[in-house]
């Protein structure tokens, strides 16, 4: 872990061991996370999440360390379950290139169309504003992560002779370009007007002329 993340996971936190005891943990994660989602993050006590949940806050206190141990937790378990088909590693045996990166944006906007997740990331942008080592920590593991996953596609690519890239990192994040202005309209609350079909067209063709970008001459 970055020295400059240590109070993101606070020091002193136990693992849950059973099942009771996970168990107990997830049902702390969901309290949480609905109570944030529906009144933000502030307006959120600890008694809320345990009265909710049931149990006590020595259990928060024991998996978690604190109120920010237990969002960046749930960050963490919202960002896994949001990237599950997303963030996965590049096979050329089972998908080509241009199929691994349609699809890949394709489940992405999926996900970020769900009126939860847009609820969330409006949330994770309101605390950012407040904690600067959080952002640091959700850039670390949400952007930079998915970013190295294609960038390593591209990688394959290039080794395989398939395609010039010499800055696969640089590749990748003009690759998640393509959805940037999506997303800005999503956060926005700006309506999509296009087709989910429509929308799946727009990534078939930004990735080809991707691709066509990258073409050895």
């Amino acid at each position: 872990m970055h020295t400059q993340f240590a109070h993101i996971e606070p020091f002193g936190c136990d693992k849950p061991q059973t099942r009771r005891g996970h168990e107990r943990r997830l049902a702390l994660l969901l309290s949480g996370s609905e109570l944030f989602l529906k009144y933000g993050y502030d307006a959120v006590s600890l008694d809320d999440i345990v009265n909710h949940a049931g149990g006590s806050k020595a259990s928060i206190y024991k998996y978690f360390g604190n109120k920010e141990g237990l969002f960046t937790a749930i960050c963490d378990y919202r960002r896994d379950l949001f990237f599950k088909d997303i963030c996965v590693p590049f096979d050329p045996e089972v998908s080509d290139l241009k199929s691994y990166l349609i699809d890949t944006l394709t489940n992405f906007y999926t996900h970020m169309i769900q009126p939860e997740n847009i609820a969330f990331l409006r949330l994770i942008f309101e605390r950012i504003q407040k904690d600067s080592q959080l952002a640091e920590y959700i850039h670390e593991k949400g952007p930079k992560h998915i970013q190295a996953a294609i960038a390593n596609a591209l990688e394959r690519g290039a080794k395989n002779h398939k395609l010039k890239c010499d800055d696969p990192l640089a590749s990748a994040q003009f690759y998640f370009g393509i959805l940037r202005n999506l997303e800005w309209q999503i956060l926005m609350g700006i309506k999509i007007q296009e087709t989910d079909q429509e929308t799946i067209n727009y990534i078939t063709y930004c990735v080809e002329r991707f691709l066509d970008g990258h073409q050895k001459v």
